[in-house]
């Protein structure tokens, strides 16, 4: 079934349109949830409501606005930072063992497969290092822009100017 065909019956809110939704997304969309959330029980909750979200709300999707994958990319990306904000997960985290950190700097080192889940690996490797840093930060780790700044001790203003530059040019390298 085409990405078009998947969306008539979306619209249409049929039920057999969902489980092509969830085959043909659920890989790509918990790998970017799993990077931000860090905790595979949590990330699976997130991942269902990330698909909940896209049905309730495919009225808001507009193709004139940008691709559909894109569209669900950031539904999942905004539901997994609102997850990482709000006070339950916050309390629960507070609670971990260690054993949850032990592969926490190994994983610091595996930006180009975090970056290969959604398939833009050969685009991002193209930016520059500073780009490479800043869009770890802002999209896979999911900081605030105000948050990057004190990471990378830059200004906010800097921090914002070298994201929209980034992103422009990942745009270039896509349209390639």
């Amino acid at each position: 079934m085409s990405q078009d065909e998947l969306l008539v019956l979306i619209y249409k809110k049929d039920e057999r349109a969902f489980t092509h939704l969830y085959d043909m997304y659920s890989k790509s969309l918990f790998s970017v949830i799993n990077v931000l959330i860090k905790n595979r029980e949590e990330a699976e909750d997130v991942l269902q409501e990330v698909f909940v979200k896209i049905w309730k709300n495919i009225d808001t999707y507009n193709e004139g606005k940008g691709r559909f994958y894109t569209w669900i990319l950031n539904i999942a990306r905004n539901t997994s930072i609102d997850k990482l904000r709000s006070k339950n997960f916050n309390n629960s985290q507070k609670n971990l063992s260690s054993d949850n950190f032990v592969n926490l700097l190994d994983d610091s080192n595996k930006l180009v497969n975090r970056i290969d889940t959604i398939g833009i690996q050969e685009f991002v490797k193209k930016l520059k290092p500073k780009c490479i840093e800043i869009i770890d930060l802002l999209f896979f780790k999911g900081y605030t822009q105000q948050e990057a700044s004190e990471e990378l001790a830059l200004p906010l203003g800097t921090i914002k100017t070298h994201n929209r530059n980034c992103i422009n040019d990942l745009r270039n390298y896509l349209k390639i």
